[in-house]
């Protein structure tokens, strides 16, 4: 890909008396605000060939000029790390992120994740913010991940974030049993003492809290278990493992919000270690669905479930003490 941007835009009359930033957000709407507004500051988008400031209100008639170049946005390191494509083309890319990958470098994981990975396969991810990554799943939540490889698809994608026009199910076995569907809405932020959890709080825009909403329904129940269909409203880290602990049915293997594991009564031995030692939070993100940035066309995409939810779902099945 390019990594030179220039165009011209004449600023239509109705637009006269707005702002320089909020026309440019209007007439240039395949980059993010802050993009433009680095852009605006630097330089790089002119009014009439002068430079001009953010809340500079225009007439119409002046002609806008973007001439800039995408920059690396960060000092990652590319990494030769394996990815399980689902579907990728010049707009995005899908992928089935395994259990364990990290997606972002932190302070505990400098390397080695799905970023670093990302680097690597496409060289062009390292001129657009975070690689591409556009929303995260936990490092031991396996499943779908929309990727963006250009500027226009990630502002795109946000975007549909935002409205919440994209549709994230995953598949969840949780503790105890569920006699059918709801929806959580249970406001949710950092937890004050334990600062790697996440918590409900009372309400929405107090002490940090923002809207979180959870869809769940029951797939198939056994003795003490249930498999869950969640589906996201919003995408708050850690949402579905803090709003199913809320109602009382954590997650199997969650170490952050799952509590002591619930044996059924008389379990043989083989479920019972599988309960006890399932080494991760039970949560795979099987089905996503978009539209595409470039087209609009609708996009749908499923990862099958993986083989160690696969297995512990067999135990449960076969327990009918």
């Amino acid at each position: 890909m390019s990594n030179q941007i220039q165009l011209e835009i004449e600023v239509p009359a109705e637009y006269a008396g707005q702002r320089f930033d909020q026309i440019a957000a209007d007439l240039i709407p395949d980059y993010s605000r802050a993009r433009l507004q680095t852009w605006i500051k630097g330089g790089q988008l002119t009014v009439d060939g002068r430079t001009a400031k953010p809340k500079d209100k225009l007439f119409g008639g002046e002609l806008l000029v973007l001439n800039a170049e995408l920059e690396p946005q960060g000092e990652w390191l590319a990494q030769d790390i394996p990815l399980d494509v689902v579907y990728e083309d010049d707009a995005i890319l899908v992928i089935n992120k395994p259990a364990g990958l990290v997606v972002h470098p932190a302070a505990g994981n400098p390397d080695g994740t799905l970023l670093n990975g990302l680097l690597a396969h496409c060289a062009g991810q390292q001129n657009i913010p975070r690689a591409g990554i556009v929303h995260r799943l936990d490092k031991d939540t396996s499943g779908l991940m929309v990727v963006a490889k250009t500027l226009q698809a990630q502002a795109d994608l946000v975007d549909q974030l935002k409205e919440r026009s994209v549709s994230r199910l995953y598949d969840a076995i949780v503790q105890g049993t569920l006699s059918g569907g709801g929806t959580v809405d249970a406001p949710m932020g950092r937890h004050k003492t334990h600062r790697l959890k996440m918590t409900v709080l009372p309400n929405a825009g107090m002490g940090g809290a923002k809207e979180a909403i959870t869809h769940y329904r029951l797939q198939e129940r056994f003795r003490a278990h249930t498999l869950v269909r969640c589906q996201l409203e919003t995408g708050r880290t850690h949402q579905i493992r803090v709003h199913m602990a809320h109602i009382r049915h954590p997650l199997i293997g969650d170490p952050l919000y799952g509590g002591r594991s619930k044996l059924p009564a008389g379990a043989g031995q083989a479920l019972i270690q599988a309960l006890q030692q399932f080494p991760r939070q039970a949560l795979h993100a099987a089905e996503l669905a978009l539209l595409h940035p470039e087209t609009g066309e609708p996009m749908h995409w499923q990862a099958p479930m993986p083989e160690d939810m696969l297995q512990l779902l067999e135990l449960l099945r076969a327990d009918t003490h």
